[in-house]
């Protein structure tokens, strides 16, 4: 395989390694697709595929290791200097300018010149063809916006390819389209092959990988678990090998709940996101929901909070119909969430951790129309002590680690007890002790008899916390699964159902 240092043919991957800091996020991993083959790239959320992708295609360096391309080294510095080597990666983001044509996103950076000028009739011309030739159905002098999302993938695919790549990576692109789509999408992706350029492929939808690939890698936590002829592997042996066999944890069985229902949903639908959405959560449980990227679950508990408004079904609190239209309609009735951007739309991080915890309830806290500094110094150190925060609270809260970041951010919304506490990823980027503490104030809550919901892109971390676990697939509920029930091969087999 080696000649000199160097590999023939091919993208190869030798000893990949990348880290965030301490974090390891990619674990010695070798890789390889040839021209005119299609390779699925499949794991786990977290698993590293994303990171993987992005060091190949230029947007990150890697730690450690080599990559040689058609027998040459291959270290791109830049997404462009990738794309000038011939590797172009289409992202699972729509990234078209809607407010231009159709054409000048195809063209954007590079738009064909004549005397001076841009060149409309050409780049009409050579947009129409290559559309066209992939079997996308738009007018290329048509604005972008308003074309729905399978019409703008396709856009995608051809600007990359107007470039005239030797390898392309698709990043999930069927996860926002319907199975008619894809199937187009499919058509796409065989042209390619078939003209001799090399394909990564990756998705969470295993009938299509049978379908389009011929090798399929599986990435676990950083590493290369296997890589097989897709002949040689079924559905749930790809199953198994994203989850690992040996999958263990160490949660506690949570208390018993009590029978109240504290909240009830019945039909919720948003139109294009998620649709029959029916389920219960009782006084004291820990309900999870499940699901890959895209599956709808961060979505269903942002319209449970107010911050996106259901296009039809009821929400119920104590028996009680509710109307969510801002999250203040959510806060009256009882409902407080945790966003999973904790520093995006969590905290202030210039403000100090005291002022964070008050931001919400200023209102309740102000006398004479003020918030004076000792109370905001007493409500701090009560919430630390009850949630151990570690650190000074009147510091900027950026200051402190993740995981006091992380408990600052609980204790804002538990400064009254909700009757139902939605957290989404509790514990993204934060270390093991937090982790564990952070799941003790989530256990804790259910004791007192708060029903809570937990999203989690962590199997062992939804499993473990919950009495019952909802796994969601394409916007659609897949099932409820008993505390017994709910084995990683069980959700993995739900959240990857169609």
């Amino acid at each position: 395989m080696f000649q000199n240092g160097h590999l023939h043919r091919g993208l190869h991957c030798h000893d990949l390694v990348k880290q965030f800091g301490p974090v390891m996020v990619l674990r010695s991993v070798n890789f390889s697709v040839q021209p005119g083959q299609v390779v699925a790239l499949i794991g786990e959320n977290g698993a590293g595929k994303s990171t993987f992708n992005n060091i190949v295609a230029g947007v990150l360096r890697p730690t450690r290791g080599q990559m040689w391309l058609d027998g040459i080294a291959y270290d791109p510095h830049s997404p462009n200097d990738a794309m000038t080597r011939g590797i172009a990666l289409i992202h699972q983001e729509i990234r078209l300018l809607p407010q231009l044509s159709v054409a000048e996103n195809l063209f954007m950076g590079r738009l064909p010149l004549k005397n001076g000028r841009i060149d409309k009739q050409r780049m009409y011309e050579e947009a129409e063809q290559i559309l066209t030739e992939l079997g996308v159905d738009v007018d290329p002098r048509h604005p972008v916006a308003g074309l729905s999302m399978a019409v703008q993938q396709g856009i995608e695919i051809a600007k990359a390819i107007l470039r005239k790549p030797r390898y392309v990576i698709f990043d999930e692109p069927t996860a926002s389209v319907g199975e008619t789509e894809a199937h187009l999408i499919f058509e796409q992706i065989r042209k390619l092959k078939s003209a001799g350029t090399g394909i990564i492929y990756v998705s969470h939808r295993l009938e299509e990988i049978k379908e389009i690939a011929d090798r399929v890698v599986c990435f676990r936590d950083g590493t290369q678990v296997g890589d097989w002829p897709i002949g040689d592997i079924s559905r749930q042996d790809m199953i198994n090998a994203m989850v690992g066999r040996d999958f263990t944890f160490e949660h506690r069985t949570p208390k018993n709940h009590g029978a109240d229902i504290v909240l009830s949903v019945r039909n919720a639908a948003r139109h294009g996101v998620f649709e029959g959405i029916n389920f219960d959560v009782h006084q004291g449980e820990i309900f999870g929901l499940a699901g890959l990227v895209g599956s709808g679950r961060t979505e269903i508990v942002r319209a449970l909070a107010g911050a996106d408004r259901l296009d039809q079904g009821t929400v119920t609190i104590h028996g009680n119909t509710i109307r969510l239209t801002t999250p203040a309609d959510a806060i009256r009735a009882g409902i407080v969430m945790v966003s999973e951007d904790r520093k995006g739309l969590g905290l202030t991080l210039g403000q100090a951790a005291n002022r964070n915890i008050a931001m919400p309830w200023e209102k309740l806290l102000a006398k004479f129309g003020c918030v004076f500094g000792s109370t905001l110094h007493k409500l701090g150190n009560d919430q630390k002590e009850k949630f151990d925060i570690r650190g000074q609270m009147g510091l900027p809260v950026g200051a402190m680690s993740g995981g006091n970041q992380q408990k600052v951010l609980l204790a804002k919304w538990l400064v009254q007890s909700p009757r139902l506490f939605i957290v989404d990823e509790p514990t993204r980027g934060v270390d093991v002790g937090a982790k564990m503490a952070i799941y003790e104030i989530l256990r804790g809550l259910a004791g007192q008899g708060i029903a809570v919901i937990v999203v989690s892109s962590e199997l062992e971390e939804v499993i473990g916390l919950s009495h019952r676990v909802l796994v969601m697939s394409q916007g659609r509920q897949q099932g409820i699964l008993t505390r017994k029930n709910a084995t990683p091969q069980a959700v993995m087999s739900l959240a990857v159902a169609h």
